[in-house]
């Protein structure tokens, strides 16, 4: 290698690490002015820059406030409640979902996977009308388990991750259980749900963050309290 690759290979390496770098710092600074923030007084607050480090790291009246006039005890107690049960419902009914589509060849399967893929296109935001007017007229607006029925829907992504690992699992493995006595039911259950672990998991955390991070349904459906 010559003088000069040399020298063009490390300024690009140079420049790819000082542009992370540069992306990091963007990343974390309002992160980082957050914090600070939260440990200073209101007149503090005022009078510095959201950079200047608090006159004391031990005051946590700002904390106590949030604690208690949000409600955020309860807050967390349904956020893990909707967590739970919509990822459990999620993984179960994909699962099933995707085992039907992929193992029995039925007429219509290519049709229900066209139409999810279709779905995938509509925007959600131009759907709320038909959604809150669906929920409204069957009573689960304001309700906690409504807002999970909502939530527990099958995303088109989770369907086709799930039918990707199906697909990826030989069939004479099903077949040779059906041989041994396994219903359906066993066969599912017993032999392949254990094998999606890497495609459940995969499933767990883009549903869970999605879900996690919504707030548009939640306003508009759910009352917390």
């Amino acid at each position: 290698m010559t003088i000069g690759m040399r020298i063009v290979k490390f300024f690009a390496r140079l420049i790819k690490y000082a542009s992370l770098l540069m992306a990091s710092i963007i990343a974390l600074l309002p992160m980082v002015s957050a914090v600070i923030t939260s440990f200073k007084s209101v007149d503090e607050y005022k009078n510095t820059n959201v950079m200047t480090p608090p006159k004391s790291w031990l005051y946590f009246e700002n904390f106590k406030a949030a604690w208690t006039k949000a409600d955020m005890a309860l807050g967390f107690r349904n956020t893990i409640i909707v967590l739970i049960f919509v990822l459990g419902g999620s993984i179960l009914f994909g699962t099933m979902l995707a085992y039907i589509l992929s193992r029995f060849k039925f007429r219509g399967n290519g049709i229900i996977r066209n139409l999810f893929l279709f779905a995938a296109l509509i925007p959600g935001i131009a759907t709320q009308v038909t959604v809150y007017q669906i929920m409204y007229s069957l009573g689960l607006v304001n309700t906690l388990y409504g807002y999970i029925i909502l939530l527990m829907g099958v995303d088109v992504i989770s369907i086709y991750i799930f039918l990707q690992f199906f697909e990826n699992i030989p069939v004479s493995l099903d077949e040779s259980a059906v041989m041994d006595g396994a219903t359906y039911f066993g066969v599912f259950f017993k032999i392949l749900l254990p094998l999606l672990k890497p495609a459940i998991i995969t499933v767990i955390i883009l549903k869970g963050v999605g879900t996690y991070n919504e707030y548009y349904m939640s306003g508009k459906l759910l009352m917390m309290n």
